[in-house]
């Protein structure tokens, strides 16, 4: 940042700038633990100190250390970089197309949590309930490092509230994580190979929204991949949001044919359907999420839906990470 000239290249300062402010804050983070893991041995070694203090202090210590030695683990190098997460309707009809709209409010209940900012990209509802499909930005510290982890099929087996039966139903969706990398310039896209769509948007919206052709859909011919976003007012803004997002899906699966493993980034790519869960949500006959890369597994079914995650995401990252 102190090279002259940096600001000759505007996008490569603010790139820059942003990764100094990401390591400023770990510095800053580890120094603070280490100035209180100080503090707390010199109260520890005074015989007048309280010792309900003191356990106090210890326990919050305990927790930020832990905190931040879990996001020691991403080495990755798109880890530090917001998300863009699509999640998909499987197998199961009207009730994969249910679980598809839960998963989205799990996962936007977690980044909630975590203080970070979801904005919907692209929605297509179902014909009865549920979406057929969502596509949102997670802009936040570490998001995809922490999402990756939930990039799969995920399985939910419950009373299905669609069946006047009250059968049991097995439902599948699949999640999508890829990191945002911008409007990156290595990934070069030539105009005809691309189809671009418009229409008009749908859902809430405010004056112009509903009213205009201002949703762009865009399909990549050569390799099938088709992006979209409706939720600027804006035909342009949509369409360079829905390029971005396009760049950045083409260069994981660059990375992933170059790569020798193919799960290094995105994960392998899995039919929403039998055997290809990474997770499965019992809800009856018992109630247990379980976690089939790592064994974790809980009985709060509750808790996990409404996005208390980072047991599974703990666990994968300290299992995958090397």
């Amino acid at each position: 940042m102190e090279e002259p000239g940096v600001w000759n290249d505007t996008r490569r300062a603010a790139a820059l700038g942003k990764k100094l402010a990401t390591l400023t804050e770990i510095i800053s983070l580890w120094n603070n633990i280490a100035d209180d893991a100080a503090a707390l041995e010199h109260l520890i070694e005074d015989e007048q100190s309280d010792s309900t203090a003191l356990d106090e202090m210890y326990t919050d210590l305990t927790k930020r250390f832990a905190a931040a030695e879990l996001e020691a683990l991403f080495t990755g190098d798109y880890d530090a970089r917001n998300a863009l997460v699509a999640i998909h309707a499987g197998t199961g009809g009207t009730d994969a197309m249910d679980w598809a709209e839960i998963l989205v409010r799990m996962i936007t209940r977690f980044c909630e949590q975590r203080g970070w900012k979801v904005v919907l990209m692209d929605v297509q509802h179902g014909h009865e309930a549920g979406i057929k499909s969502a596509t949102f930005e997670v802009r936040g510290n570490y998001a995809y490092g922490y999402l990756k982890a939930e990039s799969g099929v995920h399985r939910l087996v419950r009373i299905s509230p669609f069946d006047a039966e009250k059968m049991r139903h097995t439902s599948f969706a699949l999640v999508e994580v890829v990191p945002d990398l911008g409007d990156i310039e290595e990934v070069g896209i030539k105009p005809e190979e691309l189809r671009i769509d418009v229409f008009r948007a749908g859902g809430k919206g405010g004056q112009s929204v509903n009213t205009t052709d201002s949703a762009v859909r865009i399909t990549h011919l050569p390799t099938g991949i088709v992006v979209s976003c409706q939720n600027e007012r804006s035909q342009l803004q949509n369409k360079e949001t829905a390029l971005r997002y396009l760049k950045s899906k083409l260069h994981v699966r660059r990375q992933e044919a170059r790569a020798s493993e193919k799960k290094e980034l995105r994960g392998e790519y899995h039919e929403a359907a039998w055997g290809n869960q990474i997770r499965s949500y019992v809800l009856n006959p018992y109630r247990m999420v379980k976690d089939h890369r790592t064994q974790v597994e809980t009985q709060d079914v509750q808790g996990v839906l409404d996005g208390d995650l980072m047991p599974f995401i703990e666990s994968y990252l300290r299992n995958t990470v090397k």
